[in-house]
C-alpha cells in the first residue's frame, strides 16, 4: 500500500475531523460530572415500574434542593444529578421517591472545591504523560539521528496523540449535548489509557523504520518509511481488532457506570490506529520533505 504517498488526503481527512471538533467544543463544550464540578450523584432501580420523571420531580420539589437532573437507564433505572447535598437530604430524597419501591446502586458526593483540585490533577497527568513520551521516543530513537532528528519522532507522535484526544474530546461534546453525557474520572483514565494504546502503535511502527534506516540507505527516506508501515499494519490492526471485541462486550453487556467509560476506549482506540498508521508516516516524511526541499 502506497500509504505515505496519498498522506494528503489523510491530512485533510484530520484536518475536518480537528476542525468539526473544535466547532463543537467551541459552541457546545463538555459537560463535566461531578468530579470535577462537584455535586452529588444517586443511582437507584426501581423494583417495579419506574415513575415518569414528571412524577419525581414533583416528589422531589418539596425539598427545595434546587436543580435535579434525572436520567433513566433501562427498563426501571434512573440516575439523580443535583448540588452537593448532606446525608439528612440523602435520606429525605429515598423516601419521597419511594424508599420501599427502590434500591439504591449508588450514591458519590463531592464538594466544588475537590472538584476543582481533580480537575487540575488531571490536567497535570496528561500534560506529564505527552512530555514524558517526547522523552522516551527521543531516547529510544538517539541512534537513528539522520536524517530526520531523533526528537522529531517523539514530537510526530505526540501531534498524533493530540490529534486523538482532541478528535474523542468533540466527539464526546456532541454526545454530551445531545445526550446528556458527563465527563468524570473514568474518562481521564481512558484518556490515559488512550494515550499509551496510540504511541505503542506508533512506537512500533517507528521502531521497524530505525531498522530498516539502519540497514539501508535513507536517501530513499519516504520509501523505507511506506515499507515500515506495510510491515506493521497486520500487527497493528489485530491489536485494534481484539481490543475493540472485548471493548465492545463491555459496552453492550456491562453496567451503566462504564458504558461511556468503554465508549471513551473505543472511538480513541478506532481514532489512534487511524493516526498511526496514516498520520505519523505521514507527517515524518513530510517534515523530511520540508527539511531537504527548502
Amino acid at each position: 500500500m502506497q500509504i505515505v504517498k496519498h498522506r494528503k488526503i489523510y491530512f485533510t481527512l484530520s484536518g475536518l475531523l480537528l476542525l468539526g471538533s473544535l466547532v463543537s467544543l467551541l459552541f457546545w463544550g463538555l459537560s463535566f460530572g461531578i468530579d470535577f464540578t462537584g455535586g452529588s450523584l444517586m443511582e437507584v432501580e426501581y423494583l417495579k415500574e419506574r415513575p415518569s420523571n414528571q412524577e419525581i420531580q414533583e416528589k422531589l420539589s418539596v425539598l427545595d434542593l434546587g436543580q435535579i437532573t434525572l436520567q433513566p437507564t433501562g427498563d426501571r433505572g434512573l440516575i439523580l444529578r443535583l448540588k452537593d447535598i448532606t446525608e439528612n437530604d440523602h435520606q429525605n430524597i429515598l423516601k419521597e421517591i419511594g424508599l420501599n419501591q427502590i434500591s439504591e446502586k449508588r450514591f458519590e458526593s463531592i464538594g466544588p472545591l475537590i472538584g476543582q483540585e481533580l480537575k487540575r490533577k488531571a490536567i497535570w497527568a496528561i500534560g506529564l504523560a505527552l512530555i514524558a513520551i517526547i522523552f522516551y521516543i527521543a531516547w529510544s530513537f538517539r541512534k537513528v539521528s539522520r536524517p530526520v532528528a531523533s526528537w522529531q519522532y517523539g514530537l510526530v507522535a505526540v501531534i498524533a496523540l493530540f490529534h486523538d484526544i482532541f478528535i474523542t474530546l468533540g466527539i464526546f461534546s456532541i454526545l454530551s449535548h445531545f445526550r446528556e453525557i458527563e465527563i468524570g474520572l473514568p474518562f481521564v483514565a481512558a484518556f490515559l489509557t488512550i494515550l499509551g494504546y496510540s504511541v505503542n502503535n506508533s512506537i512500533v511502527i517507528f521502531d521497524r523504520a530505525r531498522e530498516n534506516l539502519l540497514r539501508t540507505n535513507w536517501d530513499n527516506f519516504s520509501q523505507v518509511i511506506n515499507e515500515s508501515v506495510n510491515q506493521s499494519l497486520t500487527r497493528c490492526l489485530n491489536t485494534a481488532l481484539t481490543t475493540l471485541f472485548v471493548l465492545l462486550a463491555i459496552f453492550f453487556l456491562g453496567g451503566e457506570t462504564i458504558k461511556y467509560f468503554s465508549l471513551a476506549l473505543i472511538i480513541g482506540i478506532v481514532v489512534g490506529t487511524y493516526s498511526s498508521i496514516f498520520i505519523t508516516s505521514s507527517l515524518i516524511v513530510s517534515w523530511y520533505g520540508r527539511k531537504y526541499n527548502n
